[in-house]
Parts: C-alpha cells; structure tokens; sequence
C-alpha cells in the first residue's frame, strides 16, 4: 500500500499583525491563523498570556528569521489591576495568597508608581515561560517547586495611571523586552501594602507596528468564509494583510549594495559597502528598487557580513552558518 503524501501547506511570506483574543494561548493563536492561511511555516514573536489580549505579530516563512528582532523590541500594554487580593499567578487565574485592606490614596499610587520608572531590576514570576534546565519555569511551579530566580535588568519608559477607583486601577506601560506585567503589578501591591493582580492585560503596540493593523481571528475567517463563497483562493484576498517581512527590522539602519555586492553577500561572503559607517546590525537591501535581502551585520574590518538571508524560490542560500 502505498505511503499517502503530508500536504504541508503554501508558502507565505510576511507578517501578520493578530488581535489575539483572551481565553486561549499564543500557540492556540499561531495554529488557528497558520490554517487560515494554509501556510507551511509560521511562528509566534513574543507569546502573550491567555488572560492577554492584542498584538500578536505572526511572521510567515521567510519572515520568521527576523522574529527575534521583534522579540527584543519595546512594547506598550494596558493593564488593570485589583487592589488588596494577591494571588500565585499575579494575574485573576491563580489562586488567592492573601487578601488585605486597601486605604491607598492617589498620591501615595503616584509616589509607588514612580519607584518603577526608569531602569529597574525585576524578578521573573514563577508562572512565567522562562526557562530553568530547559523547563519553562510554569511547570515547576506547577508541581509545587521554587526555583530560585535573579533579578533581571529591564526598563520602564513610561508608567501612565489611567484610572483610579476604589481597588482598581489602570495603567499603560511602555517597556522593554524582558518585562513581565503581572510582576510589576505584583510589586506595586507589596509596595502599597495591600498586595494586587491582574485582572485585564492587552497589548497595543509591538516595536513600531500602528495598533489599527491588527485583524482578529473573527476578521480573518469571515474573509476565509467570503473567499470559499466567491470560489476565489483565500489567498487572494488574505495575503493582501500581510505586513512586508522587513518590516520586522524597520528600525534598523539600511546599507543599500550594487547587484554585484549582493551576488556575494548571498553567498555567505562579506563585502565592503561604500559608506555603510554604522556599526551592529544592518538591514541590507540592493539597487535602487531597494529590494530586501536580510539582515547583516557590520563586522569589525567594517564588512557587512550577512547574519540572516531571505531565501525565496531557493534563489538565496540560508548562509547564516556560511557568514565568516
């Protein structure tokens, strides 16, 4: 009997900004959009608890070798918290520690709220998805274990109280990679004296992406449901949302080449640029159409050695093991 062939899905290519709804996990997330967009490979930047809502970027094919740009990206959140009530999760899912009184006024908040701005040290919560021996430390704390946990430097950019009444209050952060929103909320409640949770958490910006390109799983298969009805290829109409998969690394400075550069930079060879006088990463395109070519970074002869290389119609080798 012969062996029946795995279909693995279209090749896509790019990013799509996800409105992730509360309830399900990230991966949960990943999975419905990667049918809905039939796509071979896709992955996740930056997962977001279920109690979490909204943005998700979700990086398709070739993009996802820029996702760890996006990881490492500022974010902002808007979060609300009860005061008085301190659980083991931070956040309305976990089981409660302690419940006490809540006599806080607005300005000992203001005067709490300022001991978090800036450059902080932070200690991860047990029921993050930070790993110990290869564990994320959830599980463990899962099984009733502590795991010992250094703090860890992050930055607060900003720290807005929206709202304030009675026990509950609303903030907008803007931070830095690293930082975990239920912690902070955590350590604002000890620093109250009252203890706090999280009861609602959304994220509205990832790097430099606009809040009004997010598109909901309910957006996303209404268009799939239009598409089977009008007897088009979903993606006709799907792919049209996809963000451009260098938009990943926008931020980062560009070094324009001749074709003739690119021809060995896209095999594993570092060139010199004329005046690409930046140092670190480079967002490395080519001619005067600016195509994209991937990510390279500007060595210490002041090369521009390729780091990460979109590969598209096996045009481009995967020479991140290539670039000397």
């Amino acid at each position: 009997m012969s062996r029946r062939r795995r279909f693995k899905g279209r090749d896509v290519h790019g990013i799509i900004l996800l409105d992730k709804p509360s309830g399900i996990t990230s991966n949960d997330a990943l999975q419905q959009v990667k049918r809905i967009y039939n796509a071979a490979k896709a992955g996740h930047t930056g997962a977001l608890d279920p109690l979490a809502t909204g943005m998700l970027p979700i990086c398709f094919g070739e993009a996802t070798k820029f996702s760890q740009f996006l990881l490492d990206a500022d974010k902002r959140y808007c979060v609300t918290a009860r005061l008085g009530v301190r659980t083991d999760t931070s956040d309305s899912e976990g089981s409660v520690v302690s419940v006490r009184p809540v006599s806080v006024t607005e300005s000992q908040l203001s005067l709490a709220l300022d001991k978090f701005r800036g450059d902080i040290l932070q200690v991860p919560s047990m029921f993050s998805a930070l790993k110990h021996q290869g564990r994320p430390l959830y599980e463990y704390a899962r099984e009733g274990i502590e795991i010992e946990r250094e703090a860890r430097p992050i930055s607060i950019y900003s720290l807005e109280l929206l709202d304030f009444s009675d026990d509950t209050i609303s903030l907008e952060v803007h931070c830095s990679k690293g930082t975990y929103i239920r912690s902070l909320v955590d350590d604002l409640g000890e620093l109250l004296g009252c203890g706090a949770h999280v009861i609602q958490l959304r994220r509205t910006q990832v790097a430099k992406y606009p809040n009004d390109k997010m598109l909901s799983l309910e957006k996303l298969n209404e268009i799939l449901d239009e598409c089977r009805e009008q007897g088009i290829p979903p993606r006709e109409k799907l792919d049209y949302y996809l963000l451009p998969m260098d938009s990943a690394v926008s931020n980062l400075p560009e070094v324009n080449m001749s074709s003739m550069l690119a021809a060995y930079v896209t095999q594993g060879q570092a060139v010199m640029v004329p005046h690409a006088l930046t140092e670190g990463f480079v967002r490395m395109t080519v001619g005067p159409e600016a195509e994209f070519i991937g990510v390279g970074e500007i060595d210490e002869d002041g090369k521009v050695a390729p780091r990460r290389l979109v590969r598209i119609g096996g045009d481009i080798p995967d020479a991140d093991d290539q670039a000397e």
